[in-house]
């Protein structure tokens, strides 16, 4: 067997990547919708190795085999590319990071990387975890980051729970978000970076980004922003100069629901008091080969292949869910049984003129039905019913419609009460600081037709009137005898 030695196999790796450069150049020439559709995908790489398939393929093989020795040295001690091993990276991974690191920086000249990872918890680990790591030369330092207090419940169960009472690193929240002076009173020498989600969920907080990135900078540390309600179809936030963007892809962005997923995007040369060069070169490139390689949260194959088919239809998708959106928060802001509707589309919304400044539809100038710039809010609002608690859960009982679930961003409307589901480890007080009632009903508006999802609401309110008009079908089947209805008539 001839052996190439490893000086061919740099070489060959050096010409793969300068042509693979070239064609991210072009594609970053494309309109959102086109690198939305093919990513880094080529049809060179189609008919050179996937036999002519249009569509990436799926790689389900846990392993990458190599022809020699030599080839295999210079993989795995990263002197070309490789992906080894699918804990590490596989070839649809990689075709799920491209596409999400193209469309993050759509619209600036800003280079960017990726990595997916298996759920939006794994990505917020990835994403702060290295920020996080004990002073080298003084390992009794106290180390803080400051976040805002309205993120998601699972992310503040990540800071709480995981960071502060196991790992006694302290998190200063932000309560009044918009305050810049609140923000910069909690930065100290200790503090590792700025943290917030915006639009967040459920309450639609929203913040001066460019303001709290300049302040993040100022005092040399990173901006990390949770996008994952407005996805780059609505909000770029590494184009306005944040350093680190965290995606649940399991939510809009992947709409069908079929997996979970996350995604760390970086910028290159992020800002941070660390002293680690590669990790501010190069942030997500540096988790998947260090910490994510060892830790092991990355995605699989199947569920980077499932989310990277929603994302095609993205800026679509988020035009229409955002003007169903705006219609029905516009029907329940004036029912007589609603106290109060938060969606920032709503011009009465406190914040309304704020999330104006940033929430810009992607190409709508480009598009032959607008040609201009125009807002959008996207698909997520939330509702307070009159008559506390009971009423909430009654009308939430009735829907028939609307699924019952803890899921947001699917192709299908859902609604939770967060104070029973998505926010409920976290306590009273803590519910009260995020501004999340018992009352409050969080809705992720769908692809349905805004009149059917109105309906619904409709007959779901009208049991407070005592006198309930009529639906499309009970609550609950009492028909089949598959194990789903048999647990539904228990």
């Amino acid at each position: 067997m001839e052996r190439h030695g490893i000086d061919y196999y740099r070489e060959a790796a050096k010409q793969s990547g300068l042509w693979h450069q070239g064609y991210l150049r072009e594609m970053k020439k494309c309109r959102f919708d086109t690198i939305a559709v093919h990513g880094i995908y080529s049809m060179q790489e189609a008919l050179d190795f996937n036999q002519g398939s249009i569509i990436e393929p799926v790689y389900l093989s846990t392993a990458q085999a190599y022809r020699d020795s030599d080839e295999m040295e210079a993989a795995l001690s990263y002197q070309i590319p490789t992906w080894c091993y699918s804990r590490i990276a596989n070839p649809s991974m990689y075709y799920l990071e491209g596409v999400l690191a193209l469309l993050e920086s759509y619209g600036a000249d800003v280079e960017t990387t990726c990595i997916a990872t298996a759920s939006g918890m794994a990505a917020i680990q990835t994403a702060v975890d290295p920020f996080l790591l004990p002073d080298p030369k003084n390992r009794s330092k106290p180390i803080n980051f400051v976040a805002t207090a309205q993120v998601y419940g699972g992310t503040f169960q990540q800071f709480a729970m995981r960071k502060e009472k196991e790992q006694n690193i302290t998190w200063r929240k932000v309560v009044n978000y918009n305050d810049i002076n609140e923000w910069e009173k909690l930065i100290d020498e200790n503090t590792r970076f700025l943290y917030g989600e915006m639009p967040s969920n459920p309450g639609q907080t929203f913040f001066d980004l460019k303001k709290v990135i300049e302040l993040a900078h100022k005092h040399g540390i990173p901006m990390i922003i949770d996008s994952t309600v407005a996805t780059p179809a609505l909000l770029r936030p590494l184009t306005l100069g944040a350093d680190i963007v965290v995606q649940s892809v399991s939510k809009t962005l992947s709409t069908s629901g079929f997996g979970i997923a996350g995604a760390v995007i970086s910028r290159k040369d992020i800002i941070s008091t660390i002293d680690n060069p590669e990790l501010k070169a190069d942030f997500a490139g540096y988790a998947k080969r260090f910490p994510n390689r060892d830790n092991g949260p990355n995605i699989s194959p199947m569920n980077a292949i499932l989310a990277l088919n929603d994302i095609r239809t993205l800026r679509s998708r988020v035009d229409m869910q955002s003007r169903s959106t705006l219609t029905i928060a516009r029907y329940l802001a004036e029912h007589k049984h609603i106290e109060q509707v938060d969606y920032l589309g709503l011009k009465s919304h406190p914040l309304h003129k704020l999330a104006a400044k940033y929430l810009w539809l992607v190409d709508a100038e480009y598009d032959e039905q607008y040609g201009n710039p125009v807002n959008r809010y996207g698909h997520l609002m939330s509702f307070r019913v009159k008559g506390g608690a009971r009423a909430a859960r009654d009308v939430f009982d009735r829907f028939t419609r609307i699924f019952r679930a803890t899921d947001l961003g699917r192709i299908k409307s859902v609604a939770t009460i967060p104070a029973i589901s998505t926010h409920s480890q976290q306590g009273e007080e803590a519910r009260e600081l995020a501004d999340v009632p018992e009352n409050l009903i969080r809705l992720c508006v769908g692809a349905e037709h805004p009149d059917d999802i109105i309906a619904d609401l409709d007959q779901a309110l009208s049991v407070l009137d005592g006198k309930e008009t009529s639906i499309n079908a009970p609550a609950f089947s009492a028909g089949g005898a598959s194990s789903a209805s048999l647990r539904n008539r228990l």
